[in-house]
């Protein structure tokens, strides 16, 4: 039965790493996407990828492989963390220092914290396009660009929103990391480099996503 246990719980570890990576593939094209917001035509080259991400057929079958990935990794995620904790369900009167990284212990509440993001993103922009939830009062179902306008021109939703990429940075140095040593690809050799990588690839992809709203408190 432990052995049992054991494997089902590396088993999850190695989806949720999976899942994880894919994930991490998808932030680069969003992000990518966003930044075309920062060149100054009126909206028109962030709206000609919107459009064309939201009509092109492939791109909608990845949709569903996308929703597939984020409700995968959550729920392995909280499948391991739940394993985690019943492997230990009495704290140490001193917690470990040396094994345990700080990152490593405040995965779960970083991830409940993008978590919470990404509802409120959906309900910002995904469930207004598909008609769960109505356009903000002057905009389209799909003028993304308007609604950008319009949510980034609250500044309190701006700093909210910058504020929320904070713990996605530290979930993602850490997530990185953890995924190559869950699928064994970590080397003394070279684990030192992914883990510079990974750090210099989460501070340059939650940089990237602040300066937007940023931009729009500044110049807009």
């Amino acid at each position: 039965m432990n052995k049992l246990l054991q494997y089902s719980s590396i088993t999850y570890k190695v989806v949720m790493a999976l899942a994880g990576l894919f994930l991490v593939t998808f932030l680069d094209v969003h992000l990518g996407i966003n930044l075309l917001l920062l060149k100054d035509d009126g909206g028109r080259s962030f709206s000609a990828a919107a459009a064309f991400m939201g009509t092109n057929p492939l791109i909608r079958i990845f949709e569903i492989v996308l929703f597939a990935g984020f409700l995968i990794h959550i729920v392995t995620g909280f499948l391991v963390s739940g394993k985690n904790r019943a492997s230990r369900p009495v704290g140490y009167e001193v917690g470990n220092r040396t094994e345990t990284s700080f990152l490593s212990k405040y995965m779960l509440h970083s991830g409940i914290v993008v978590l919470l993001f990404l509802v409120l993103h959906f309900s910002d922009y995904y469930f207004v396009k598909i008609g769960l939830v109505a356009p903000p009062e002057g905009t389209g179902a799909h003028d993304f660009y308007a609604m950008t306008l319009y949510l980034f021109s609250n500044t309190w939703y701006a700093l909210f929103y910058m504020f929320c990429f904070v713990p996605l940075g530290f979930h993602l140095n850490h997530a990185i990391q953890s995924a190559f040593q869950t699928m064994g690809w970590n080397h003394s050799r070279y684990m030192g480099v992914v883990k510079a990588a990974g750090t210099i690839y989460s501070v340059a992809v939650s940089a990237g996503f602040m300066v937007i709203p940023l931009y729009f408190i500044l110049f807009r």
